[in-house]
């Protein structure tokens, strides 16, 4: 149901003089979500609940935390990037979107955001990375394989990470061959993926944060498909 469409019933039931009880239990009736509910009008909607992991899969330890945040929580002895059921993955494939969240790690923090990924247990091969690292102060020329790359196609144009404990922000628009990184406000990619190594990747497929054993959250992670 439309956020709009729920606005015009919470307002019937104040005009007929019934309270905030009587309003939740409409929501609860009609399964609405208000988490998942594109409540600011501009088209986004929240991919996790603030809850649990509904809509998500994984063998790994994401948890919720009570503020809503997810956390990565490495389990002991876990390590490496190549244990691909551990990383969270949705169970919607997107095509063409618009995906804006928040990050932080702690020092040496190291995961990445997966898009259009045809085959979660090989996801390097079947779809793309943009990176999420910590690279602040990094004195060197960036590399696809800095923070805000595309891994193994397009490095970023500058690196603009924050420290290590502070929340980023990340934008990434994927539409058709064309894809657009925001990282802190900073374009720091705008690529014709068709001109790349990543232009025989697939154009829809699942999304996903690595889990490299590492300590790390996110948060007000939202979506607008295109």
């Amino acid at each position: 149901m439309k956020a709009f469409q729920m606005k015009g019933i919470r307002r019937a039931l104040v005009l007929a003089g019934l309270g905030t009880g009587v309003w939740l239990l409409v929501l609860g009736l009609v399964g609405f979500d208000l988490n998942a509910a594109d409540k600011d009008g501009d088209g986004f909607v929240a991919m996790f609940n603030g809850k649990d992991l509904s809509g998500w899969k994984t063998e790994g330890n994401w948890v919720v935390e009570a503020d809503g945040t997810v956390a990565l929580k490495p389990r002991e002895g876990e390590k490496g990037w190549q244990r691909f059921k551990s990383y969270i993955w949705s169970e919607k494939q997107y095509g063409d979107f618009v995906i804006q969240l928040e990050y932080k790690y702690e020092k040496t923090g190291n995961s990445g955001l997966f898009f259009r990924v045809g085959d979660m247990d090989d996801p390097v091969k079947t779809g793309m990375e943009v990176q999420i690292l910590d690279t602040y102060g990094k004195p060197e020329a960036v590399t696809p394989h800095d923070s805000g790359g595309l891994i193994g196609a397009v490095g970023p144009s500058k690196n603009v990470t924050k420290p290590a404990g502070e929340w980023n922000q990340l934008v990434v628009t994927a539409k058709g061959n064309t894809l657009k990184v925001v990282l802190n406000g900073v374009q720091v990619i705008d690529a014709d993926l068709a001109t790349t190594k990543a232009k025989d990747k697939p154009v829809k497929g699942y999304l996903g944060f690595q889990d490299e054993a590492k300590l790390l959250w996110y948060r007000n992670v939202r979506i607008k498909e295109l």
